[in-house]
């Protein structure tokens, strides 16, 4: 494989809301803090924007905004997925006008397509617009799994350039190693706490939802990784594998809004169906985020 396009800690940027709208002041200061603390990339409108329940016109001005903010210091992959393929299209089309760097796009969920009609979803998506696409695929989200050969067959198309991969399931990034040579494709985690073993099985980076909370301590471990010091490494997954639990106790993203709301960055506010988390449960997350040093 070739150098990594996409690589090392990229956020997967939660949506501040206040009022019932997309708060813009508090996500232009949790993206500045996000490349302060030496982040490599950002995903707006992903799952953990909550892509699913905002609005289109929310979504579209959430990427823009962000490819505004960054200005070029980051990468800024916006997420677009759909379960309809003319949808995703239109996604990464405004990305691509926007000056995003790249898309996300997640399996189409609910409709639960085959896997040759996952296939031609993706190359639907690659050969309508010249922008890198990133693969995603959470089927304990989504209801579908992306086989590993599809993914191979996928990547030999130049705009297919990796894949986020939230299984937690480090066997498949052997068997992608094995099997996709012959072109750039980046084998990017979507699971932060088995982040460290992707990487160690060589991955080259995480999209990550506990960075949101703790940006320089996930660089951290990335570094160490990266440069080999797995001792280090470790010491990091041990402080945060706290925190990359806790923020799953509860429906997601609420229990990241929760943490940032304690940080004083943010609202708790999401938008239904999703509801703030659980108060039965924000004692656990305090708890990991002491233990994370926050």
């Amino acid at each position: 494989m070739t150098a990594p396009l996409f690589k090392g800690v990229i956020t997967a940027l939660i949506t501040p809301l206040r009022d019932g709208k997309v708060d813009e002041a508090a996500l232009r200061t949790l993206l500045e803090r996000q490349i302060a603390a030496g982040v490599h990339g950002v995903v707006p409108m992903g799952t953990t924007g909550e892509s699913a329940s905002l609005h289109l016109d929310e979504h579209k001005r959430v990427v823009e905004l962000c490819v505004e903010i960054a200005a070029g210091r980051v990468r800024v992959i916006a997420g677009a997925g759909s379960s309809a393929t003319d949808k995703s299209i239109e996604l990464v089309r405004h990305a691509k006008t926007v000056g995003a760097d790249g898309a996300l796009v997640v399996t189409p969920y609910y409709n639960r397509p085959s896997q040759a009609g996952l296939a031609a979803h993706f190359e639907a998506i690659a050969e309508a617009v010249q922008l890198p696409v990133l693969l995603y695929n959470v089927p304990g989200r989504t209801g579908v799994d992306l086989a590993n050969e599809t993914v191979a067959r996928l990547a030999s198309h130049p705009n297919i350039v990796g894949i986020k991969d939230a299984t937690g399931d480090l066997a498949r990034i052997s068997w992608m190693r094995a099997n996709i040579v012959d072109q750039q494709f980046d084998l990017i985690s979507g699971d932060d706490p088995s982040y460290l073993g992707y990487h160690a099985h060589g991955g080259v980076g995480v999209i990550s939802v506990t960075s949101n909370v703790v940006p320089e301590a996930m660089v951290a471990l990335h570094e160490a990784a990266a440069r080999g010091d797995y001792a280090t490494a470790r010491d990091w997954q041990d402080r945060l594998i706290g925190l990359h639990k806790g923020l799953f106790l509860d429906n997601s993203p609420s229990p990241t809004k929760y943490a940032l709301a304690r940080l004083g960055l943010c609202t708790e506010e999401v938008r239904l169906p999703l509801a703030p988390t659980a108060e039965a449960v924000k004692p656990a997350i305090d708890r990991a985020m002491a233990e994370a040093g926050l």
